[in-house]
């Protein structure tokens, strides 16, 4: 059965806190009875950040958090002494995550770096104490400022993985085994349609110590743009990867047909796609003979660079990662 720890959407409530109010008080001291005003300020609210981690690689840890929020700013104190800031909440998410509104779809911002923490929702200011608002004409104000309201918001947080190669294919294009032929990972692989149920992420080590990502990401079928089986949740990994190799079985009726309708799935998913380098792998290889090849090879698409591979001999799979590496470090 497939990893169902793979989270890579969720819905939460953001609700960060709202700042403390402004003091109202007055300088007493022995003998000094009739002090200026010395109210401090009120802590502003606690953000609710975001912050990129290469240690998490799922939204999972967030799936059953309906409700996040951060405390309240204290109120300021006499002395002018400022009230104590309320506590930030930081929620740590995989590289790749963006952030919506739950309401207009809007995308707030991107986290795509170790490290990288932003505001999602901004806690409430807080309020001047009364030591702000004396003038010549009132030099006793009995009044401050509240704190400012926190803000409560719905959030949609959607994880896109960061990989240099997405690998594109029908259900039982040789995908995951490609992936367990060439990298640590292993992805669960089975004659059947969608084995695969979850991305898998693999490194894939490459000549003097160099090393690409590699996404195995669940097949498409025709029809996946408009939601038909698992495509349309899992096509937007794809656009976070750099190279597009397309895989094709050997035993496919017609592989410029089935190439032509993953293109077509892509394109009406998110037609920028399109613009990624693209590759083609014709798998399964160890199945032809090399008169049989050659005639498979007027089948290819002219403009595309191709390459036919066997994950189970290893046949061409060190001359298809240096075709990758090639297409990866050329802009």
């Amino acid at each position: 059965m497939a990893d169902s720890n793979f989270i890579d959407y969720v819905k939460f409530c953001s609700r960060s806190g709202a700042g403390g109010a402004g003091s109202v008080h007055f300088r007493r001291e022995k003998h000094v009875p009739k002090g200026g005003p010395d109210g401090g300020d009120g802590g502003r609210g606690g953000h609710i950040i975001l912050k990129g981690s290469t240690q998490v690689w799922t939204l999972l840890h967030l799936k059953y958090k309906k409700h996040v929020i951060a405390e309240e700013g204290k109120g300021g104190e006499g002395g002018r002494r400022k009230g104590r800031d309320g506590k930030d909440v930081v929620l740590e998410v995989p590289l790749g995550t963006i952030a919506k509104d739950a309401e207009t779809f809007e995308v707030r911002f991107e986290i795509t770096e170790e490290g990288q923490e932003v505001i999602l929702t901004k806690g409430g200011r807080g309020g001047l104490g009364n030591d702000h608002f004396k003038t010549a004409t009132n030099q006793a104000p009995h009044f401050a400022q509240p704190g400012e309201e926190g803000i409560e918001e719905w959030i949609i947080l959607e994880l896109k993985l960061l990989a240099d190669v997405g690998l594109v294919g029908f259900p039982n294009a040789g995908k995951s085994t490609l992936l367990s032929s060439i990298s640590a990972a292993r992805p669960e692989i089975g004659d059947y349609p969608f084995t695969t149920l979850v991305p898998n992420l693999g490194v894939i080590p490459y000549r003097e110590e160099k090393s690409f990502v590699m996404a195995d990401i669940p097949g498409i079928i025709e029809g996946a743009a408009e939601g038909k089986g698992l495509g349309l949740r899992f096509l937007r990994h794809i656009e976070r990867n750099s190279i597009l190799l397309f895989m094709i079985p050997a035993d496919s009726d017609n592989i410029q047909n089935q190439y032509k309708i993953l293109i077509g799935e892509l394109q009406k998913y998110n037609p920028e796609l399109l613009d990624k380098k693209r590759l083609l792998a014709i798998t399964k290889a160890d199945m032809l003979d090399e008169e049989l090849m050659e005639q498979m090879k007027k089948e290819v698409p002219k403009d595309l660079s191709s390459i036919f591979i066997s994950s189970v001999s290893g046949y061409n799979l060190d001359k298809l990662k240096d075709m990758l590496w090639q297409a990866i470090n050329t802009q």
